[in-house]
């Protein structure tokens, strides 16, 4: 199948306020609301509007640029919808919340926000499962379905720091909570996507400070890349609950209209209350 091209990408990585060894969750916070509407939104579907901003940023597109019944819409996350859940089943959350109780509410969110009415599809679960978000958005390029597909990716830990930390055989520390969205278009070369069982978790790039963002991490270490492209085919991995996934671009996914030589400024570092673009740092 052919790869897609790679138009925009933007990034949302939490950074620690204490020492990382001493600090299980590194968090957010919660992005401040644009309207009156958003402040009744949960902090998941604020994180997932603040990627698709900073996607837009990276690419200096405007909202319009994504409107419409040609913008695919592909979400994936494995801990997403965990807060929303809890608070509404230990009773903190009101009949209003329940609907947030549901994955689908994230890109249900950025749907309604930035207009986007073209295919839809949602995968949970880890690194794997963002993966495959991205190969169906190829498939649905290449089917000629959409001319731009959006795949987004939120994680927060913060509200369940205490039930992961039951459950810590089961991730690394520290958890770093994270949202992305990448923007991809037709391209050139081919992509394979390849899956497999594996016996035990090997560290992905993302993961060479020891920090864990779930679903995230595909995303995250394709930012990585991009900031620092190595020659030869672009591997994306990632390994969640026994099984090993891949993507393989033959080509680099870079969009054709990027000027060459020039690096994409898009990461946004956020402490919580707090964002940090890398540009004005």
């Amino acid at each position: 199948m052919q790869g897609p091209a790679v138009r925009g990408l933007g990034i949302l990585l939490a950074e620690a306020t204490t020492d990382g060894e001493a600090q299980p969750v590194w968090s957010l916070g919660r992005p401040a609301p644009r309207d009156e509407r958003q402040r009744r939104a949960s902090r998941e579907c604020l994180l997932g509007l603040a990627a698709v901003e900073a996607m837009l940023d990276d690419e200096g597109a405007p909202r319009e640029a994504i409107a419409g019944e040609r913008t695919a819409l592909v979400y994936a996350t494995a801990g997403g919808y965990a807060a929303s859940n809890r608070s509404f089943i230990e009773g903190s959350g009101r009949s209003i919340h329940f609907a947030y109780t549901a994955p689908a509410v994230v890109p249900a969110e950025v749907a309604i926000q930035f207009g986007i009415t073209g295919p839809y599809a949602i995968f949970l679960g880890g690194p794997p499962a963002t993966l495959r978000a991205i190969w169906h958005a190829s498939i649905l390029l290449d089917s000629g379905s959409c001319d731009r597909a959006l795949v987004l990716a939120v994680e927060t830990f913060e509200e369940c720091a205490d039930l992961y930390a039951r459950g810590h055989r089961l991730a690394k520390r520290p958890l770093v909570e994270a949202a992305g969205c990448l923007w991809l278009e037709p391209g050139r070369g081919d992509l394979v996507f390849e899956s497999r069982g594996a016996s035990r978790r090997r560290p992905g790039h993302a993961r060479a400070r020891g920090a864990e963002t779930f679903g995230c991490e595909p995303l995250v270490a394709l930012d990585q890349w991009r900031r620092a492209p190595a020659p030869g085919p672009l591997v994306l991995t990632g390994v969640w609950r026994g099984e090993e996934a891949r993507l393989v671009w033959s080509e680099a996914p870079s969009a054709h209209r990027r000027i060459a030589g020039t690096k994409p400024q898009s990461t946004v570092r956020m402490r919580p209350g707090i964002a940090v673009d890398e540009r004005q740092a």
